[in-house]
Order: C-alpha cells, then sequence, then structure tokens
C-alpha cells in the first residue's frame, strides 16, 4: 500500500473529476507518493500545522501510471526513495480516506 497526503478541498475536487492531479504532476512531472512508515517526513516538511489533511490510502496494484522508487530531498534519512507516481491518481485507486491531524505541537507522529 502506498500513501498520499492533499487537502480535504482537493479531494472533493478529484472525486469530481475521477483523478487526482495535484500540482506537482504540472511542476515536475509526478504524484508525490510515501509509504506509510515516511509519510511523516514529508507531512512534517511541507504541511507542519495543517489541519485540513487527508491521508489517502492507495492500491498500487490499481494505478495506471509508472511508479518509480526514487531520492526525496538530502535530509532524508539516507538511502530512503518515495514512491513517485507518474501520471495522474485515479479516484479508484484510493482504497480509504481518513483525516492526518499533527500533535499539539503542530508536527505529525509516524504512522502505526
Amino acid at each position: 500500500m502506498l500513501v498520499h497526503l492533499c487537502s480535504t478541498v482537493e479531494w472533493e475536487r478529484s472525486q469530481r473529476a475521477g483523478v487526482h492531479a495535484p500540482d506537482s504532476l504540472d511542476a515536475v512531472g509526478f504524484v508525490h507518493l510515501s509509504s506509510p512508515s515516511q509519510v511523516h517526513l514529508p507531512a512534517n516538511r511541507l504541511y507542519a500545522g495543517r489541519t485540513d489533511l487527508l491521508l489517502l490510502r492507495v492500491d498500487a496494484a490499481r494505478l495506471t501510471s509508472p511508479v518509480h522508487w526514487e531520492p526525496g530531498v538530502p535530509t532524508d534519512p539516507d538511502g530512503m526513495v518515495f514512491p513517485h507516481l507518474y501520471g495522474p491518481l485515479p479516484v479508484g485507486a484510493v482504497i480509504s480516506v481518513t483525516s492526518y491531524l499533527p500533535g499539539p505541537d503542530g508536527r505529525f507522529a509516524p504512522l502505526t
């Protein structure tokens, strides 16, 4: 399973469109995904303190575009790679959606 973070507004728009195509798809050519064990890293780097995020759990077998595991940013743990989806995320590949809230300090904890 893979995961993706987006706002509630983005997800509502994606459900109407049938695909989730965040700005990163145009900007860098892919949709940022994570494994459940690493999603807190980009969440804290990009979204600390935000309370409007959803955690989309994605069935990789339902994806219609290629996924490549590639390095994130230099501050990630050595050798860590992230899944990047080179195309839009089909709404049908999302198997569950839950709120993803930070703790009282505004930081996201690792998923358990």
